[in-house]
């Protein structure tokens, strides 16, 4: 009888001891990151590659690689920088680009989110129109930018129209991939529990592709700026104002190195600001309610 109390005991603590492992497990480090290590392992690497090209471009520059109207010092460019900002222009170029890109993304995000469902979750849709989708995925957004002009004349709508052709069909392709993901099971629990039609893809189908059709956004505002700086270089009107695009195109004609740098600098900052405050963190949330990324 001892005994059997006995392993009967130890069964219990072995039990308890299981769940406590399975509890720490699931238990998510919450401890706040020290400042000092954010800044080696976050900003140091950065800092230090961008400090690297500056130096290798100030020695290639008193090397003599190539002409001073060819290769241009960091110190022109940013004399160029410089100059922008006394004169009030800075903000203006990349305010004039930045507008554009954005609203041109989310009418794309309006057009693409539905038709990537319907293409996804519709049979005859989906052979009908998925060819045409990768073949207008693959297609150089710049390929579009004279149609458009000849079609709406030089203004924003010309713009909007190149962003939308370029955006579009990369949404909607990412959230078919999104959704040709989702394990069937998910969709049978779903309807089990009364989730069909929209609500269906409302509560299951969209929280499940949603690392696809993250991706498929991210893709699909790669296309929408580079769309937009084609357009900006190649259609230029005093309407359009001065974005980014044409003052890359306004150094060209100027034969101004300094300012071509410059301008390929404000879309490279761009870019990298519009990844680092919109999608890096979309992605950690992602990661993070799937318990992929511990919490800092």
């Amino acid at each position: 009888m001892a005994s059997t109390e006995t392993t009967a005991v130890k069964d219990g603590n072995d039990l308890d001891g299981v769940e406590a492992g399975l509890d720490a497990l699931e238990t998510v480090q919450t401890s706040r990151t020290p400042l000092r290590e954010t800044l080696i392992r976050k900003v140091l690497p950065p800092v230090t590659a961008i400090a690297l090209v500056l130096v290798v471009w100030q020695l290639l520059v008193w090397g003599e690689v190539a002409p001073a109207y060819k290769l241009p010092s960091p110190s022109d460019v940013w004399g160029e920088v410089r100059e922008s900002w006394l004169q009030g222009t800075l903000f203006d170029y990349i305010w004039t680009s930045v507008s554009r890109g954005l609203l041109g993304f989310l009418m794309a995000l309006a057009i693409g989110t539905p038709l990537g469902l319907l293409v996804a979750r519709v049979k005859f849709i989906r052979a009908a129109i998925g060819p045409i989708l990768s073949g207008l995925q693959s297609l150089p957004s710049v390929a579009w930018v004279a149609p458009a002009v000849l079609w709406l004349g030089l203004n924003n709508s010309m713009m909007y129209a190149v962003i939308l052709l370029g955006a579009v069909p990369s949404i909607a392709n990412g959230l078919v991939s999104g959704v040709d993901q989702v394990p069937p099971l998910f969709l049978r629990a779903g309807r089990t529990l009364g989730a069909t039609g929209l609500k269906g893809t409302w509560h299951i189908v969209m929280p499940a592709a949603l690392p696809g059709y993250l991706a498929g956004l991210k893709q699909g505002w790669a296309f929408s700026w580079r769309s937009l700086m084609a357009a900006e270089i190649i259609a230029s009107h005093p309407d359009l104002g001065v974005g980014l695009g044409q003052l890359l195109e306004n150094g060209r004609n100027n034969s101004s190195m300094s300012m071509v740098f410059f301008a390929i600098l404000l879309i490279l900052v761009v870019g990298i600001a519009i990844e680092l405050l919109i999608f890096s963190p979309l992605e950690r949330w992602v990661l993070r309610s799937r318990g992929l990324l511990a919490r800092s």
